[in-house]
């Protein structure tokens, strides 16, 4: 049996993420494997969706991070990385200037990319794979700036698009006009051609609302149960989310956002089940970078 380990590097709005995987080679198949997860909320989006601009603070705060997170990797012997920069990055002024004194002081070379290029590397977690051929399919990842939704129909990709609508945008009320009617419009015209479609949710807020909602850890939550949890956090104020849900700071203030975003998806694209498979953009980093791994020895070869 052969292990490596990678690393994947998620920029976004709300956090940043440095994710340790294992890949497992036995017997010609891969097997994956998380090792570690570390999750800082510099929430670099609070600066860029109203200033424009990243401040000196988050941006000292960023390049520290990303001076530690290169020593951890140093420390755990990655094969190789890959760090990706989101929403708040492509629209801050000084984002490239950032950037760049990155990987002067740390090394640490980062991409900005943009939704639908997050919407092919989320793709890259083969969710197809797992899925029923049978039946439609729609991933929905809900960031702090973004959310990407793209369609499985009978196991392929039928559809992929990147609306400007995040948990940090709704919270400093800078979401553009009209965007939640162009994502309505959008799954009015595309979700009646499927059949009993499901919706695939990711990030820490489906997460958590589906501990919430189902005590007994299953991985999936219905519309019903997902209104029901919803309505009864809304009866909380910031401080009693924390206390009586025993919610961080960072979490405690996107949760409403983010199930007032999954919910108006569920109720637009008439989905009664979401599942939630704990993946996102850094399981697909990590499987782009075992490919690209995979690809540079047959070559050598």
């Amino acid at each position: 049996m052969k292990i490596m380990k990678f690393a994947a590097i998620d920029i976004g709005s709300n956090a940043i993420r440095l994710l340790f995987m294992n890949v497992l080679e036995e017997g010609g198949n891969a097997h994956f494997k998380k090792s570690s997860l570390v999750r800082v909320p510099i929430r670099l989006g609070t600066d860029t969706f109203i200033e424009k601009f990243i401040s000196t603070d988050k941006a000292e705060k960023l390049i520290k991070s990303m001076k530690a997170f290169r020593n951890l990797m140093d420390v755990h012997e990655v094969v190789n990385y890959r760090a990706c920069a989101t929403s708040a990055m492509r629209e801050a002024a000084n984002g490239a200037e950032i950037i760049q004194r990155i990987e002067k002081e740390s090394g640490i070379k980062i991409d900005v990319i943009g939704g639908k290029e997050e919407a092919s590397i989320i793709f890259d977690n083969k969710i197809a794979d797992s899925l029923d051929p049978t039946k439609d399919y729609l991933y929905v990842d809900v960031g702090g700036g973004s959310t990407e939704l793209t369609l499985f129909s009978k196991g392929i990709c039928k559809f992929s698009a990147s609306f400007n609508v995040g948990t940090i945008k709704i919270l400093r009320d800078c979401v553009p006009k009209d965007e939640f009617v162009r994502i309505k419009e959008c799954l009015l015209d595309v979700c009646p051609s499927c059949e009993n479609i499901e919706l695939i949710g990711s990030g820490g807020n489906i997460n958590r609302l589906v501990k919430l909602a189902t005590p007994k850890k299953e991985k999936f939550i219905t519309y019903q149960e997902f209104k029901s949890i919803f309505y009864d956090l809304k009866q909380y104020s910031y401080e009693e989310l924390m206390i009586n849900y025993d919610m961080n700071p960072d979490r405690a203030d996107v949760i409403i956002p983010a199930a007032t975003i999954f919910l108006s998806i569920m109720e637009w694209a008439n989905a009664e089940i979401i599942h939630v498979p704990k993946i996102g953009v850094t399981d697909g980093i990590v499987h782009q970078l075992y490919k690209e791994y995979n690809s540079n020895n047959l070559l050598r070869g």
